[in-house]
């Protein structure tokens, strides 16, 4: 099973807010909307937004939003 890990991390690389799902159009859609809300100043900031993909729940950070 592909999982779909959406991740926004702070400048100082840390986790500010995590999404999974086993969606993939849900989970493009999150990242793109996640990536075009990031103001100047976050983006200064270091401000990252990642999506990567995972094959089992137990790889998914343990503080995610998990969504079917």
């Amino acid at each position: 099973m592909t999982i779909w890990v959406n991740q926004q991390k702070d400048g100082c690389g840390i986790l500010q807010a995590c999404i999974a799902t086993t969606n993939q159009e849900v989970a493009q859609e999150c990242h793109a909307d996640w990536l075009a809300k990031l103001t100047p100043q976050q983006k200064q900031q270091g401000w990252e937004v990642s999506l990567i993909t995972v094959e089992s729940w137990d790889d998914v950070p343990v503080n995610a939003l998990k969504i079917n």
